[in-house]
């Protein structure tokens, strides 16, 4: 009992403990049978051994030395000083800089100096949490009360939390990161399924600064606006005040055409957005997008099957700021939705149309001839694109960096070579399950000295 005398355990349930010290300091994020939620032995605390569950830890700042009975018989030897002890304290906060939110909570239990180096305000402008058994809404709470301790009830220098497979993440914990970190700009709560749209409007109302959203694997998650109470402050302005750049809302399965609309409406500064497997989103959603974000950079439907050639020629009004386009596995694209991105995306620089059997090689050639500084094309499961098309990008590309072919039935070793012959800063080619003999996997090696080849010919090495 001595030696915990400045340590109090709490489980969620108990804010007590909280309550009765002036400088909290959460140890996060130990799970019962860690050597962090140990005594000197070895052995498992009491408390430790009541849930199955991750808690977290409470305690006052360390004692300046131990003085436990035990620890007293110290030899010479242990009593000299560390040599991590021997550098200044700006080049300690620069390694604490590199740990993740709970190993540095945890550096703040080993001395005094190291509690006042953990908890210097330029290691806290992010917060990483991640792992299914971590209480976060807990652990959010308990940070956030530390953080908030100079400026009451505000967090002004935490910038950045992610907190990624946090199955235990709920609306409690983004209520808490919406109401006492004005100044966030990037959330990423990825693989969180609990959260819903009531939180995350929290958030990107509260947050006006909020630049990079990811509720990829959200699956209530189904668009993304201002409160109530925010939108009638605001209006009629309000659907410009969120500043959201980057969106990633792959998996959000439910998100519709409407949802879609309304993301559109809200947040007219995107410039990344990736909506992956959003199963529902049709050719009408992307009609919408193009109305209100005419900004977007990159832009990922990959796997949206309802999306066509009609959707493509909504894509193509973004014109020149077009960079990078996702499209693969939507079959019913063809060479027509090609010819459109061709024709008025001609900045375009990376394109993955995998799976999109409609393509031919008169869609590469479209491609080729108009988008003449591309650098990354994925065309693999293109089964009508032939030597022929390659002949094309070969004569026309010449910065191509990165080529994947994977499953092309009709591609050869001839139209291998007339690649490696023109492209000589080509760095990735995937030709799996291509027929395609050695030498001419040797002839793209001897021109191409920096290209990775992907190949499933065993005769080549």
């Amino acid at each position: 009992p001595t030696a915990y005398r400045n340590h109090v355990f709490c489980l969620p349930d108990s804010d007590l403990s909280m309550r009765t010290l002036s400088t909290p300091s959460p140890a996060l994020i130990f799970p019962p049978n860690s050597p962090g939620f140990q005594n000197g032995r070895g052995s498992s605390t009491s408390s430790s051994s009541v849930t199955g569950e991750t808690v977290a830890m409470v305690h006052s700042p360390p004692p300046t030395r131990l003085t436990h009975p035990l620890i007293r018989l110290a030899s010479k030897h242990q009593k000299e000083q560390a040599n991590i002890d021997r550098l200044p304290d700006h080049s300690i906060i620069q390694i604490f800089s590199f740990l993740p939110t709970n190993q540095l909570c945890r550096c703040a239990r080993v001395c005094r100096r190291w509690y006042n180096l953990a908890w210097d305000p330029r290691l806290w402008r992010t917060i990483r949490l991640t792992g299914e058994t971590i209480n976060v809404d807990r652990a959010l709470k308990v940070l956030t009360r530390r953080l908030c301790q100079d400026t009451p009830n505000v967090c002004l220098m935490l910038e950045t939390v992610t907190v990624s497979g946090c199955r235990r993440l709920t609306d409690r914990g983004l209520y808490t990161i919406a109401q006492c970190c004005p100044e966030l700009r990037r959330l990423e709560v990825s693989g969180c399924y609990n959260i819903s749209n009531e939180a995350v409007f929290d958030v990107v109302s509260l947050c006006p600064n909020l630049e990079h959203l990811d509720v990829s694997g959200c699956s209530k998650v189904t668009c993304i606006s201002l409160t109530r109470e925010a939108s009638i402050k605001l209006s009629p302005l309000h659907g410009k005040q969120i500043s959201i750049r980057y969106l990633d809302m792959t998996d959000c399965f439910v998100l519709e055409d409407e949802g879609l609309h309304t993301i559109a409406a809200h947040c007219t500064q995107l410039t990344h957005l990736y909506l992956r497997r959003c199963v529902r989103i049709t050719d009408e959603g992307l009609r919408y997008l193009m109305i209100y974000c005419t900004s977007i950079k990159e832009l990922s439907v990959s796997d949206c099957r309802f999306v066509s050639d009609f959707g493509m020629r909504e894509i193509a009004k973004l014109e020149s700021r077009l960079r990078y386009l996702s499209i693969a596995h939507c079959s019913r694209i063809t060479d027509v939705g090609i010819r459109y991105i061709a024709k008025y995306c001609s900045k375009l620089r990376y394109l993955n149309a995998r799976g999109c059997e409609g393509i031919t090689d008169h869609g590469v050639e479209y491609l080729a001839k108009n988008c003449t500084k591309l650098k990354s094309l994925d065309i693999g499961k293109c089964p009508l694109v032939s030597d022929t098309g390659l002949e094309f990008l070969a004569l026309n590309c010449f910065n191509l960096k990165r080529l994947s072919l994977k499953s092309c039935e009709s591609i050869t070793g001839q139209g291998l070579q007339i690649v490696a012959a023109n492209c000589f800063d080509l760095q990735m080619l995937n030709v799996q399950d291509c027929e395609v003999s050695v030498d001419a996997l040797r002839f793209v090696k001897r021109h191409c000295k920096r290209c990775i080849i992907e190949h499933t010919n065993p005769a080549f090495f």
